[in-house]
Parts: structure tokens; C-alpha cells; sequence
């Protein structure tokens, strides 16, 4: 038996505790910069306070959940509860940087792995992204859904580096994207980016490693929104696409030939 949750109470903690992580990225404050295991992936007194808070705010409230987060690791709940995911700034080296897209990305998860809800906040926009599964998604209460368009071309196709190196695949779908007069961007903010698609922003959206900690709620968010994801729901490690429900054939095509082809 799967502990239950009440789902309005978790998005409840959950946003306010986006809103409060928002305000924290944007106060201007000396930041100490420390690699973690490379020159391009780094982390800051940001980084670990925002962690720290939501940690402490998770487990007064739901004692008993687990807790994944990017920078303190994992923290075991009871064998049948829920846990959370938490990336406190996805997005470490534009914040350090002073480049104004990042994200604070929250979720909670079944103990099977499904998304239950999905939190990405943009503290520079004021945008919070929210969904429940089954619910739809939203961007500030306002219902969202993926972009209505029928292809690739002329529209605009996000993707992100595996820090600072590219992916196998991602140089042959990029040209490809190209050929087929697709913008794509590599903006810093794995979350923030695959929110994009749930917004309509984004026609689709891809990454070559799923990381839980700001995958998965970003996840939840598109799929709600409409989003085609392949895979629906992947594994630590495997490369994702997102596309609106229009281009999900052009996309996958694309995908398949220049990224599974090539791993």
C-alpha cells in the first residue's frame, strides 16, 4: 500500500516554497564559487541555502518523504512513501555568471518513479510553472498548453549541453534542425527549458541525460500541457524529446535518425 498524499497541500508547500527560492536568487549577494567536479560544473552559497531551506521545509511537513536533491544527495523516507526532487538553481553557471536564466525546479514522485507534481520557477521573469498529474498544467494559475504548430521549420527547438561538452547525437541534430530552417538555442537551464515547451514557447525541446532533479518536474509540466515526450518516462541517463502534439512525428523522425541511431 502506497502512502497517500494529498496532492493541494503539496503544490501548496511546493509553490510557496518556488516563490521563496525566486526571491533568494535575486537578492544581490556575494557569491563564494566552488567547482564540484570540473571547472564547468560549480556551485554557490545559493545553491546550498535554497537546498537547505527546502530540505528543512519538506521535512517538517512531510515526515516520512524522501528527498533527492542536487547538491546534499539523497535522503531515504519510508519504504512506501513519496519523494521529492529538488534542484534549488538549475542553471549554476548563468546565475554565477550574472546571465538571467536559471530556475528552481521541485517535484514529487511516487515510489514507482511517476511524477506526481512538477514546480520550475524563473525568479528573473516571475513565472512560476506548476502541474499535478491529471490536472493540466499552468503558468502563474493561467492554464498553458504546448504550441498548436504542424512543423519544425521556422520555429524554435531548445536543447542544452551535458555541462559544458555536447552529447552524441547532438552535432548531427543540430545540422539537421538547420536544414529544416529550426532555431535552435542552448539557453543554461535544463528546467527552464523544457518548461518552454509546456508553454508554447518551445515547438519541442531535447536533452541527451535525464537528471530527476530538474528533469522530472519540468517533465510533468509539458506532458500536462500537452507534450509528446519519448520516452514518457525515462531513466537516470536517457536522452529525452519533448515536442508539441503537431511536430511530434516530424520530431521523432529526426530523433531517431540523428540521436538513438547514433548511441
Amino acid at each position: 500500500m502506497t502512502t497517500r498524499v494529498d496532492l493541494d497541500r503539496a503544490l501548496e508547500v511546493a509553490t510557496r516554497l518556488a516563490d521563496e527560492a525566486a526571491e533568494l536568487i535575486r537578492r544581490p549577494r556575494p557569491e563564494a564559487v566552488r567547482e564540484k567536479d570540473g571547472p564547468a560544473d560549480i556551485v554557490t552559497d545559493t545553491d546550498e541555502a535554497v537546498e537547505r531551506h527546502v530540505r528543512e521545509t519538506l521535512a517538517a511537513a512531510f515526515p516520512g518523504h524522501g528527498i533527492v536533491g542536487e547538491e546534499y544527495g539523497v535522503t531515504a523516507g519510508a519504504p512506501d512513501a513519496p519523494h521529492w526532487v529538488v534542484d534549488p538553481v538549475d542553471g549554476t553557471t548563468n546565475y554565477a555568471h550574472g546571465i538571467g536564466w536559471c530556475s528552481f525546479s521541485l517535484g514529487l514522485a511516487a515510489p514507482d518513479g511517476t511524477p506526481l507534481l512538477g514546480v520550475v520557477a524563473d525568479p528573473w521573469r516571475r513565472e512560476t510553472f506548476t502541474a499535478v498529474r491529471g490536472r493540466g498544467a499552468r503558468l502563474n494559475g493561467t492554464p498553458v498548453h504546448a504550441a498548436p504548430h504542424t512543423t519544425l521549420t521556422g520555429h524554435v527547438f531548445l536543447t542544452e549541453w551535458a555541462a559544458h561538452a555536447h552529447w552524441p547525437g547532438l552535432d548531427a541534430l543540430l545540422s539537421d534542425l538547420a536544414d529544416r530552417h529550426c532555431t535552435a538555442r542552448v539557453m543554461g537551464s535544463t528546467a527552464l527549458s523544457l518548461a518552454q515547451v509546456a508553454a508554447g514557447r518551445a515547438t519541442a525541446a531535447a536533452i541527451g541525460s535525464f537528471h530527476h532533479v530538474d528533469g522530472l518536474p519540468a517533465l510533468l509540466i509539458a506532458r500536462e500541457a500537452g507534450a509528446v515526450a519519448v520516452p514518457e518516462l525515462p531513466s537516470y541517463g536517457d536522452p529525452l524529446l519533448l515536442a508539441a502534439p503537431g511536430v511530434a512525428a516530424e520530431a521523432l523522425e529526426v530523433w531517431r535518425t540523428q540521436v538513438t541511431a547514433r548511441r
